[in-house]
């Protein structure tokens, strides 16, 4: 029996839905066959019952392909399209308003709601001229739209803020180690805020540890 099997060729071709319903299937079991039928499934749209009609040749190969886009470290993905809908990285991180930041802190080491985060990093695109645009005021009620985003959007904007945090803790570092001259409120304010970026990253190295993907 011939079986019409469309692989997914890149991150793109994954959505953050369908990568979550992997990750559901991945907590119920460690048997790596089934989880490997069910990546297929999932990723090729096809039904399990003609998964395992596949050659134990022809799976291992699909297999292999599927894995491999998820050990790779895509550059941040400013733009994309669900259905006509054109979304744009918040062009201003600093920026963020207090809600806006707290939700990201919150939602960006759960998988389980990683639309929400997603949905104050990427909104529809409201004026664009060349590369600059602007994005819609936050919207709490609109996260379930991100589900259907490519998970090489998902995956640069992790990796962005995880090397943002890297970042953000060199510059800390750096205005610790200037001695008494420095304003000790200013020191406080920054030893304060660099706990929280210590968390943050740390949230973000589990993220990329269930990937099995390196950061370095």
């Amino acid at each position: 029996m011939n079986i019409n099997i469309e692989i997914p060729t890149k991150l793109s071709d994954i959505t953050l839905g369908q990568y979550k319903r992997f990750l559901n299937i991945q907590k119920q079991t460690e048997e790596s066959h089934f989880l490997n039928a069910k990546a297929i499934e999932i990723f090729c749209d096809v039904e399990l019952k003609n998964v395992m009609r596949l050659k134990m040749a022809d799976f291992d190969k699909i297999t292999n392909k599927i894995n491999s886009l998820f050990e790779q470290k895509p550059k941040l993905v400013q733009r994309f399209k669900i259905d006509s809908v054109e979304y744009g990285f918040h062009p201003q991180l600093d920026e963020l308003t207090l809600g806006e930041y707290i939700d990201v802190d919150t939602y960006i080491a759960d998988w389980e709601n990683m639309e929400k985060t997603m949905n104050v990093l990427y909104r529809p695109i409201e004026n664009k001229l060349k590369d600059r645009y602007s994005i819609k005021e936050y919207n709490v009620d609109t996260s379930e739209n991100l589900l259907a985003m490519p998970m090489d959007a998902v995956l640069s904007s992790i990796f962005f803020l995880w090397n943002l945090g890297i970042d953000l803790s060199k510059t800390i570092l750096n205005y610790s180690e200037m001695g008494e001259e420095t304003n000790l409120m200013h020191q406080q304010i920054l030893a304060e805020n660099g706990d929280g970026i210590s968390q943050y990253t740390h949230s973000l190295m589990g993220i990329l540890q269930d990937l099995k993907i390196s950061p370095n």
